[in-house]
C-alpha cells in the first residue's frame, strides 16, 4: 500500500467557464472500447477468466446499443424545466421507465448464453422465465440500490441491460441538453451515483476531474480534492497498490468514512471507469482493512456472487 500527497483545492483546475461541465462517450464507442480494455486488463491478471467474462457481456451490452429500438425521450420543455431547476431528466427514481430496456435484456442473454458455462446458463434461464413485471420489480430494486430480496445472480444482466437503456437516452439527447444538478455528487442526466472518477487528458478536459456514472456513463465535471460523497476538503488521502502503476487509486475522506476510486489518465490513456474497477478488487479488499465504506456501486458488483459466473 502506498499513499500519495495531495495538492491544495482548485490549484490545478481551469477557470470555471473553460469546463466542459458534461463529457458523453461516442455512442459507438462507450461499450466497445470497455469490452477491449477488459480484455487486455485480463492478461495475466488472477481474475482472468472473470474479466474475459465481463468482456463478453460489455461486448454484448455494445451489441444491444446499436439496435435499441425507438424509446420514448423527455421533450424540449421537459429538459428546459430541469435545466433551470437543476433537476436530472431522466432520473432513475422518476422517469418513466419503458419496458423497451427488456428487448436489450433479451439480445444480451442470448449473445452470452452462447458462450456461457452451465452455471451460467441456469442463471439466464430464471431470468428468461421472469414475466415482465417480474423484470421491471428487478429493475427497480437494481436502480434504487435495494439487493436484499433479488436475484443477486441475475443482477449483474439485468444491470447491463438498464446501462443500454440509459446509455441509449443520454447518447441520443447529447451532452448540450443536460445542465448541472442540484446534488453535485449525483449524475445530472439519471441522479445515479458514481462508480468512479476519471482525470481526463487533452483539450479543455485535460488533467480535469469528472465523475462517472454508474447507469448511463455520463462523466461529469467536479474539482479535484472534494470528497465525491460529502465534499469536503479536508482529511483527502489518496492509496494505490503498492508496485502498481499508480493510474487506479483510492481517494479517502475522513470526514466521512468513505472513499471512491480515481483512474488517471495520464498515467494510462485507457483506462475505464468500469473496467480498470472490475480489475481493482484488491484495492476495495484493501479500504475495507481501513474501515472505509465505497461511496458508488459498480452495478456489476452487487454482490460477490457475480464472480461465480
Amino acid at each position: 500500500m502506498s499513499t500519495t500527497p495531495i495538492i491544495q483545492p482548485g490549484q490545478i483546475e481551469a477557470p470555471s467557464g473553460d469546463i466542459p461541465f458534461i463529457y458523453i462517450s461516442p455512442r459507438d464507442n462507450v461499450f466497445r472500447d470497455r469490452a477491449g480494455r477488459l480484455r487486455q486488463l485480463a492478461e495475466g491478471h488472477v481474475m482472468k477468466d472473470f474479466l474475459l467474462f465481463m468482456a463478453e457481456l460489455t461486448e454484448a451490452q455494445h451489441a444491444a446499443l446499436a439496435v435499441f429500438p425507438k424509446a420514448e425521450l423527455p421533450t424540449e420543455a421537459e429538459i428546459k424545466l430541469c435545466r433551470e431547476h437543476g433537476m436530472p431528466p431522466l432520473s432513475v427514481q422518476s422517469w418513466p421507465r419503458n419496458t423497451v430496456w427488456q428487448e436489450a435484456l433479451k439480445k444480451i442473454i442470448v449473445d452470452v448464453m452462447r458462450t456461457a458455462t452451465p452455471a451460467t446458463k441456469e442463471i439466464l434461464l430464471r431470468l428468461q422465465a421472469l414475466d415482465s413485471d417480474a423484470l421491471e420489480t428487478f429493475a427497480t430494486a437494481i436502480l434504487a440500490g435495494e439487493f436484499e430480496d433479488v436475484d443477486l445472480g441475475a443482477a449483474p444482466f439485468v444491470a447491463a441491460a438498464l446501462q443500454v437503456y440509459w446509455t441509449h437516452m443520454a447518447t441520443t439527447l447529447g451532452a448540450q441538453a443536460f445542465g448541472a444538478n442540484d446534488i453535485s455528487n449525483l449524475c445530472p442526466v439519471c441522479a445515479s451515483p458514481p462508480v468512479s472518477s476519471i482525470l481526463r487528458i487533452g483539450g479543455a478536459e485535460n488533467a480535469l476531474r469528472y465523475l462517472c456514472c454508474s447507469v448511463c456513463n455520463t462523466q461529469w465535471h467536479m474539482v479535484r480534492v472534494k470528497c465525491t460523497n460529502c465534499e469536503s476538503t479536508k482529511g483527502i488521502s489518496y492509496f494505490a497498490i503498492a508496485g502498481s502503476s499508480g493510474a487506479v487509486k483510492a481517494e479517502t475522506c475522513e470526514e466521512c468514512g468513505t472513499y471512491l476510486k480515481i483512474m488517471q489518465m495520464d498515467k494510462d490513456q485507457y483506462v475505464d471507469p468500469i473496467a480498470d474497477d472490475l480489475a481493482t478488487l484488491a484495492l476495495d479488499l484493501m479500504m475495507d482493512e481501513t474501515g472505509k465504506l465505497r461511496s458508488g456501486p459498480n452495478l456489476f458488483l452487487i454482490s460477490t456472487s457475480a464472480m461465480a459466473v
